[in-house]
Formats: structure tokens, sequence, C-alpha cells
């Protein structure tokens, strides 16, 4: 199944009318945007991916919006030739929504181009640095048999790791994105390459462990190429003519696979990554059809090949689940037949209990589909649908082109291994929170349930036994902060990006005000759900610069408290104006009257669709929700006392 990777079969196969559609977009549409992400939505090829990069450039010259896609800078600086993989990764970018503009200094100028602060990579202040290096660009030195020598060269490669990053930092603050690096195929002790110390393999095995610790603390993003690399196989990865000859760095066959890894890696930076996973049900979680065999007629027994294969699925599921992705069921089928090998088979690994929403009904799948993000409180752009039937992944194609369907081939052995390697859960970073996400939004939807049998929102609100919990920013939330500041996009105002070096630096500024705001109820922690940062705007006035939410509070009257909270730190500071702004994006409609909706005045509107907007703080008075308020560590912020 090498070709599985090779040829990313997970993604539908190219549309016979291609180049006439790619011609069509970068001639016809006035923004292409959403046409090129379509095309870019299938297994291209490297010539494909290219073609569709010379679509872009042409837009750009042109001034073409691409909305919706989100506009990326990366600067790509290696030690090889990146000619080749610079299209790949802008037409790999489509495919998860980003415009990427990429940044490429010459080749090997990996030190220059960080750490001269006039050079073309910091002169263009990207949005991350890419650093595509491999171990031939490392100071290393073979110390065989000398663990202490093996020690002191591993540190000596990391001491230059970690001088690159403060370049970046210090020149243009970007994200850095560091790459591990594949050992090469060559041996020097055949088996004991791996336990003898200063070998290739074992410096470079121990140079990824530290880089796996120190990369993610200091708030940048590890890509795994030796992973990567492992999972093709090294004898494919490296090429020695394509070195040799155009210091190529990996197969060129290989470069779309590459360009899609860095590309969702990228997306999952700016929050893209999928968070919820349907499960077809009949041939897909398990083997047969339930309404047809019955109980004991469907397989999934251990020690029967089919039976196992579909026991796989279901294991990765649970396993994603239980790192926070939410599940959910999708099947034509009578309910009560469907419910019933969850509820009595005693091979099923999944039970009710981890099924968020279940669906089983005789209605389309998309109209399921829509119910489940409806229930939910999710886009559809956070669904992936995993299905046996080809006619049900090409009418949710079709019909909800925002969900990812991977297809699927005929082998149900191989089920659960295309679903892991379309990568669409890929994570940047990781706070322990995230382990609870797949029950926030089942009790999410167990609420939703509430709601309908509540006379009233406030009625309703108040059978919720809500705790609003209110604090500024410190070290133990700050992982979560940066990564909902990064991922957030539907409910929030200004899409602004901070870092965790940005965000420790608002943490620690007296003259800022941070607020990160947690949910309780009677069905669960929702853990934190908003965050907002105010600064000094002119005289005596606060500039509200972020402020967000999880989407899966909404309706709760939360924003409402939020504020509340705000201008009574804001009286405090004797604060006389909050100023808002509403930046509009692709995603953020969601919010263009929160402002007026909370007794705002606008006083500024331009041509593209942002807002200023006013509140002066001694008469506001906003809405009172019923739950209860906990404040903490507030005491400990001068500019916030309580």
């Amino acid at each position: 199944m090498e070709q599985l990777y090779l040829q990313l079969q997970w993604l539908p196969q190219p549309p016979h009318e291609f180049s006439e559609s790619l011609k069509a977009a970068g001639s016809d549409a006035a923004s292409p945007g959403r046409e090129l992400r379509a095309l870019a939505s299938h297994a291209l090829n490297l010539n494909q991916l290219t073609k569709l990069a010379k679509v872009v450039t042409k837009a750009r010259s042109e001034r073409r919006p691409l909305d919706p896609l989100v506009p990326f800078r990366l600067a790509l600086v290696s030690n090889s030739t990146t000619d080749m993989m610079v299209p790949a990764l802008v037409g790999s970018g489509l495919r998860h929504g980003l415009a990427l503009d990429i940044i490429h200094p010459p080749y090997d100028q990996v030190a220059q181009a960080v750490l001269a602060p006039d050079s073309v990579v910091n002169v263009s202040k990207p949005d991350a640095v890419l650093f595509a290096i491999d171990y031939r660009a490392l100071p290393l030195k073979l110390s065989l048999g000398n663990a202490e020598g093996a020690s002191a060269v591993v540190k000596g490669v990391i001491n230059y790791l970690e001088a690159l990053r403060a370049g970046v930092k210090a020149n243009s603050n970007a994200i850095c994105i560091f790459q591990t690096f594949p050992a090469p195929v060559e041996p020097l002790f055949g088996s004991l390459d791996c336990s003898v110390p200063g070998t290739m393999k074992s410096l470079l095995r121990e140079i990824n462990h530290e880089l796996s610790q120190i990369v993610p603390s200091g708030g940048d993003v590890l890509l795994d190429i030796a992973g990567l690399a492992e999972t093709v196989g090294l004898a494919t990865w490296h090429n020695p003519q394509l070195w040799n000859m155009a210091k190529l760095p990996f197969s060129d066959e290989l470069i779309p696979l590459y360009a899609e890894h860095v590309a969702r890696t990228i997306a999952a930076v700016r929050g893209k990554s999928r968070k919820a996973l349907i499960l077809d049900l009949d041939n897909t979680v398990w083997g047969g059809v339930i309404g047809d065999d019955g109980l004991e007629g469907i397989q999934i027994a251990q020690g029967d090949a089919r039976g196992e294969a579909h026991l796989a699925v279901q294991s990765l599921a649970l396993d994603l689940r239980n790192r926070g992705i939410v599940l959910a069921v999708s099947s034509k089928n009578t309910d009560e037949i469907a419910r019933q090998p969850f509820e009595k088979h005693a091979d099923m690994l999944l039970k009710l209990e981890h099924i968020a929403v279940f669906q089983a009904n005789w209605n389309d799948k998309a109209t399921n589909i829509q119910a489940i993000a409806d229930e939910l409180s999710l886009g559809l752009d956070a669904m992936v649908l995993l299905d046996d039937n080809p006619v049900e992944r090409g009418l949710v194609r079709k019909l909800l082109p925002q969900v990812a369907v991977p297809e699927l081939p005929e082998d149900p052995a191989w089920y659960a291994r295309t679903l892991s390697a379309a990568g669409y859960f890929e994570a940047a970073t990781f706070a322990a929170e995230d382990l609870k996400r797949a029950s926030f939004y089942q009790d999410n939807a167990r609420r939703a349930s509430l709601q309908t049998l509540a006379s009233g929102v406030d009625a309703y609100l108040a059978s919720l036994d809500l705790t609003i919990t209110f604090s500024p920013f410190d070290s133990t939330g700050r992982a979560r902060i940066v990564q909902l500041i990064n991922k957030s996009n539907q409910y929030n105002l200004t899409t602004r990006r901070y870092n965790d070096a940005e965000v420790a630096a608002a943490e620690h500024d007296p003259s800022v005000f941070t607020l990160q705001v947690r949910l309780k109820d009677i069905f669960g922690d929702n853990g934190m759900i908003s965050v907002v940062i105010c600064r000094p705007s002119g005289d005596r006035g606060w500039e509200i610069d972020t402020w967000l939410m999880s989407c899966r509070v909404l309706g709760r009257k939360v924003e409402h408290m939020v504020l509340r909270e705000i201008l009574k730190h804001a009286r405090a500071a004797d604060v006389f104006k909050l100023n808002g702004t509403y930046v509009p994006s692709s995603r953020n409609g969601l919010v263009v009257d929160h402002y007026a909706t909370l007794g705002f005045t606008k006083v500024h509107e331009d041509e593209s669709g942002l807002t200023s907007w006013e509140l002066f703080v001694e008469a506001a008075d906003p809405e009172i929700a019923p739950m209860e308020v906990v404040e903490l560590g507030f005491e400990n912020k001068d500019a916030t006392p309580v």
C-alpha cells in the first residue's frame, strides 16, 4: 500500500475536465479561490499542482481576490533545492483553504536568511518560517562508541537550531516550523547502529527527540518528516542520484506528499483541522448489513479477517475520541435496529456513550450531516465522513463540499490506515483540555435536547446551573489561550493571531487587561471558552484587541457576562470608553452584529465591512444571565484590581 501515500489515494481522482476547469478559474472567475480549492481537493500530481500554482500567481498579479482562502506567508529556508517544492506547496495549500505566499531565499542560505535583519525572509515579515533542512545541513560529527562525545554533538546541533530560532524571533517574530531529520539508509554497523553511541542513526534519533521536546514548548511547530520518511520507507525517501545531480533532498515523486504534510500542518496552525468524525455503520463500522444480517450475522469478531478490519476502524475512532475528536453516526437505517450492536454485541468496541449524535433514519447523508453539525454547534468544515459507499461519498462531496470525505479502497483492511493517512485531525499544538473536547461537544448535544424542553431562554439557562469563572492570563492557561487565539475563526471579532511569546508579553504587561473565561453546568465542565485582550487606547480608553468565544456556548448569554466583567475592571482602572472593531473574514460573519447586540454605538464602517464601535463605560449596563460568577487571580494583575 505504498501507493496510498505516493498517490494520495484518500483523495478522489481529478476530474477529466481538470485542465478546462483550471483554465476557466484562471481567466473567467472574478474571485477564483473557491474553484481553485475544489480542484485542489483531488489527488494531484506535481504537474497539476504546478499548474494550480500558476493560476494563483496570475490571479495575484491581476489583483483578483482569492476569498475565502486564508492568506499565509511562508518563508522556506533550506540547504537543498526547493524550486520544485514551491508550486507544490501553493497548490496543496489550496486544498486546505490556504492562499500560500512562499518566500524562498537562494539555495543553502539557511543561517543568512534568518539571522540577517535585512534578508529577504525578514524583510517580508512571514507568518511562519519552515526550516526545510535535512541532516546534511547540521554540524554533525560521528563519535563512534563515545557516549560523551555523542552527547556534545547533539547539544551542538540543538544550539545551532536554537540560534536559528532566536534569529527568527528577533527579526520577524514568525512561527518556526522545524522538521525532524530522516536518517540516511546506509548503516555502519548494521543492526548495531541503533545502540552504538555516535552513529548517524543514533545521533539523529537523539536530535529528533530533543527537538520534539523544545520546539512545542517554545510555541513553535514540529513537522515529523522523519516519521513520514519511515512511513514510505527510507530507501524510497532518499535518492542519492537526485541529490548528486540537483540537490533534491528526497525523491521527486514524493513532493506532492511532502507538500500535503506541510500544508496540513499550516492549516492546523490556523485552526483548520477537523473536529468531528461521522461514521457510516453497515460495512464501515461492522461488516454486513444489520437490517438484513441481524445481530448474529454482522462481522466484528476477533479471529475473522473481515471482522478484525472493521474492529480496526472502531479502535481508531475510539482513540481519536480519546484525544478529543467528536464521534457521530449517520446511517440509512431504522434507529432501533442501528443501535442494537452498540447495546448488545459483545465484540463492539464503540458504545452509545462514545457517540455524541446518532442519526439513523432514511434521510440522505447530506441532510443528516447538516443536522449533526447543527446539534454540535460546529461548522461543516469541521466534519469528516467515513463511508464505504462511493455513491454516498459522491453525494456528500457535491452537496456539502466543506465536509471531508476520504476515498476508501475495496478491502476494509485498509480503511483505518487510509483515514489516518488523510491527516484530517492534524494537531500543531496540544493542551490537556483537548482530551476533553469530545465530552464538551457530546454534553453540548445534550444541552440542545434540554433546550427544546425548557419554556424560554431564561428558564433554559437557569436549568443549566451555570458557573462562569473569570481570571487574567496565566502560565497555566497559556497553552490553551494560544491555541484558542490561533484556532478560533467563527466567533472571533478580529481574528488576530498571537504566538506563545506574545501572549506571555500581554500576560505580564500591567497596562494590558486580559481575560480567560471558563464555564461549567450540570452536564460538565466546558473548559476555557473565551479569551479577551484589551489594550490602552488614547486618553482613558481601552481597545478590545481580541475577543473570541467557543461556538459551543452560543445562546447562553456568555458574551453579556463577559462584557459585564470587562466593564467592572474598566471602571476600577478609571477607563472612560471601550473601543471595539469587527474585522470581517470569510468565516466570522456570525459576529457581525456582536457589538450592536451588546449596546455599542457604531462610529465607522469602510468598504471592506470593517466596523468600529464605542461604549461609554459609566452608562453601560449589559444584560445579566442566570449564572454564578467566580473571579480568580486578579489580585496579581495591577491593571485589573477587583
